[in-house]
């Protein structure tokens, strides 16, 4: 019901409304696009195993959201 009304109110303020799966957004590394659920040290915690970036794993699970909210309205 909350994503119906987020739905609605961004089609009232003619703005785009994307759905995305967060599904494995926390184990890919929003850097390289390297995927290892290793890399996800703690829930806390995310360092990557191919190229070392550390981001708090939330902050790099939105920036995969993000990234893939854009390639599908592209």
């Amino acid at each position: 019901m909350f994503l119906d009304k987020l739905e609605y109110k961004s089609k009232w303020h003619e703005r785009t409304f994307v759905k995305v799966n967060p599904k494995r957004t926390s184990q890919v590394c929003s850097e390289c696009g390297h995927k290892d659920k290793e890399s996800r040290k703690t829930q806390a915690k995310f360092v990557c195993t191919s190229c070392g970036t550390k981001l708090n794993a939330d902050i790099n699970a939105a920036k995969n959201i993000e990234a893939r909210a854009f390639a599908s309205i592209r």
